[in-house]
């Protein structure tokens, strides 16, 4: 195998082995000089599959750009249909952080219901490799229907979780002192009235003292305009910035959804953010159509002759995640404003 030495977004990225790397909804955690990362194994995710995930996966690098597959660290239980972790559950956007107080690492999984609720459940492993066992399943935090999130923890080791109450607003929770729950603490941001327009992917990062988060709209796996909001604390208030991508005229984030934002180490100044582009395929979609096709199903004000027209359309193309690529990208800043400018390839040695 060819080593890769720079970064290809929107390129099939392979693994050591040649292997479509299949970490979707991913984060990045560094550890003892190894950086890994992690997300939903889409490897069996193919139109008429019934197959929404196969575990979470984990790769390992200390370069960035080459990656050894780790194997599944969270393995799908496809003997219990029951089971949160069942593959025809919509598993989405595992996230993994370290407790200092309890020596635990720390798994939150969203998790679609049969019946459209959105749960969480919540993991611990001695090692991030794991094995994790599960410590709760069908949690409704603050007895809210919680959708994509992101976990986040202080320098004093308070940790917080970002997450979408479904189709309405963002909201920012405490978490327990052993991170598998909420306090009950929590703050809002982002009221909206329904999707598009809902915040949805939350990323948290900080930086000289601020805390920003990137959040997509709702449209499913098609992709839309990012905002960048900013705040001084953990719970802000938040005050949104605009559209971090210039120049982006298909108004889609370049074709793709922020998962995640890390710091590089040993760079003064750079962080990268993680991105998926679920639809390869399908990059002449515009987002002005489907985006009109979440507002009629959602906004209670379109009449039913404007809603029955707008859905008499042909129906969009089936979805197959298998194939999504990835699109990391590094941040701009300007003065406080975040920027995240498009390139065809670049490389860590651009960055001091």
């Amino acid at each position: 195998m060819n080593k890769y030495d720079r970064f290809y977004p929107g390129r099939v990225w392979l693994d050591t082995e040649g292997k479509r790397i299949q970490a979707h909804g991913g984060s990045v955690i560094f550890i003892d000089g190894v950086y890994y990362w992690y997300g939903e194994n889409k490897e069996k995710t193919v139109p008429g599959s019934g197959i929404w995930h196969w575990g979470v996966r984990c790769y390992a690098s200390r370069d960035l750009y080459n990656w050894e597959d780790k194997g599944l660290i969270i393995p799908p239980e496809p003997d219990d249909i029951h089971s949160s972790l069942h593959p025809s559950r919509c598993m989405d956007r595992p996230h993994i952080i370290y407790n200092r107080g309890t020596g635990k690492y720390v798994c939150w999984l969203k998790i679609m219901n049969p019946d459209e609720t959105q749960t969480s459940t919540v993991l611990t492993a001695d090692h991030f490799l794991g094995p994790y066992i599960k410590v709760r399943e069908g949690l409704k935090p603050l007895n809210m229907s919680a959708g994509d999130f992101d976990l986040a923890v202080a320098p004093d080791g308070k940790a917080y979780y970002y997450f979408e109450r479904v189709h309405s607003e963002t909201i920012c929770a405490d978490l327990t002192e052993d991170y598998t729950d909420v306090t009950g603490y929590y703050s809002t941001h982002f009221p909206r009235p329904y999707p598009p327009y809902v915040r949805e992917a939350t990323a948290h990062f900080s930086r000289k003292g601020k805390h920003y988060l990137l959040t997509s709209g709702t449209t499913s796996y098609y992709p839309n305009p990012s905002e960048i909001a900013i705040a001084d604390t953990w719970h802000g208030p938040y005050r949104v910035l605009g559209n971090p991508h210039p120049e982006d005229k298909s108004n889609t984030s370049y074709h793709s959804q922020i998962s995640s934002v890390f710091k590089v180490q040993g760079k003064k100044d750079l962080y990268i953010a993680c991105a998926d582009r679920w639809l390869p395929r399908q990059m002449d979609a515009r987002y002005e159509e489907y985006s009109r096709m979440f507002e009629a199903i959602f906004n209670p004000d379109i009449s039913v002759e404007e809603r029955q027209k707008l859905l008499a359309r042909e129906p969009l193309p089936e979805d197959n995640t298998s194939i999504a690529d990835y699109v990391w990208l590094p941040l701009r800043f300007d003065g406080e404003m975040v920027y995240i400018d498009w390139k065809e390839e670049w490389s860590l040695d651009d960055y001091e």
